[in-house]
């Protein structure tokens, strides 16, 4: 007589554990992005279509083109231009001197770990930072004042356009010295060495080789440093108040302000914010996009 043993073969689980924990250690920043991103700017752009009592309109979108509205984006655009191309070409050569000028490694991490520091200080304390060192009884201000020089004798007021660009560059200069020093330590030295070998000077490599190459890195990153200098609003608030007629000060008063008080026209002065950042950031991906496949 013969024995017949079967075995059952059990099934695979419908969900493995590794799924289960992948998805627990990502679910704090979905949870976070929800919360904070998304849920905040469905809510704003539905009431940029909506009266106070809820019924829809388009009276909000409508306003955001009146004489003072426009002159508060196009100050802010100004703003975001200047700092964003100052912070590219200052950051760009800063850069340009860590990674290929020869400077010491000690150097260059340190002012990495800076410039990782300095990107990230904004609001408040940077207000206060530059009225304690520009500000009209600032520590810079004084000394110059010691030395027999006025600044403010010529012109400059920290409470003003110029002053809100030099305040922005702070933490755009080192935004954009993180961004693309990958980008030069991507530079291959074969490109060099046949540009040599080919009878190319330093200037024709730089102008017809280099530049051509990093060129989607560098208008990909001003772009975002156009769009983080335009959003910013701790910053300009805190520094200028009232004084200085941005997109964000404007936004802030219709939101929270006593007198200018109209939280939908605030959501449409958010979502033409919101418009402008997002084309810049999309550009800026697509630069990156393009940089990246030259570079592999």
């Amino acid at each position: 007589m013969s024995i017949v043993t079967t075995s059952t073969i059990s099934s695979p689980p419908l969900i493995s554990k590794r799924v289960v924990v992948d998805w627990l250690g990502i679910a704090p920043f979905l949870i976070f992005a929800l919360l904070f991103l998304i849920f905040p700017t469905v809510y704003l752009v539905a009431g940029a279509f909506l009266t106070p009592d809820g019924s829809f309109t388009f009276k909000n979108i409508g306003d955001l083109f009146t004489p003072t509205i426009m002159s508060a984006y196009w100050i802010s655009i100004k703003i975001s231009v200047v700092s964003a191309l100052g912070g590219a070409i200052i950051g760009f050569y800063l850069a340009w001197a860590l990674v290929l000028g020869g400077l010491p490694t000690w150097l260059r991490h340190a002012f990495l770990t800076f410039s990782g520091v300095a990107s990230n200080f904004a609001g408040v304390p940077l207000a206060f930072s530059f009225i304690a060192t520009l500000g009209r009884q600032g520590l810079v201000t004084v000394l110059l004042a010691h030395f027999g020089f006025n600044l403010y004798s010529t012109g400059f007021n920290l409470l003003s356009f110029i002053g809100l660009t030099i305040t922005y560059m702070y933490f755009q200069i080192p935004l954009m010295v993180l961004i693309i020093t990958p980008a030069l330590d991507g530079m291959k030295k074969e490109w060099r060495e046949a540009a040599s070998i080919l009878g190319a000077t330093n200037k024709q490599y730089w102008f017809m080789v280099a530049l051509p190459i990093l060129w989607p890195s560098l208008l990909g990153t001003t772009l975002l440093l156009f769009a983080n200098s335009f959003g910013a609003i701790a910053t300009a608030i805190a520094l200028t108040g009232s004084s200085l007629n941005i997109v964000p000060i404007v936004l802030y008063a219709q939101i929270r302000g006593d007198v200018l008080h109209n939280a939908n026209l605030g959501y449409a002065l958010a979502l033409g914010m919101i418009v402008i950042t997002g084309i810049s950031n999309v550009i800026y991906i697509l630069m990156r996009m393009r940089a990246e496949r030259w570079q592999k």
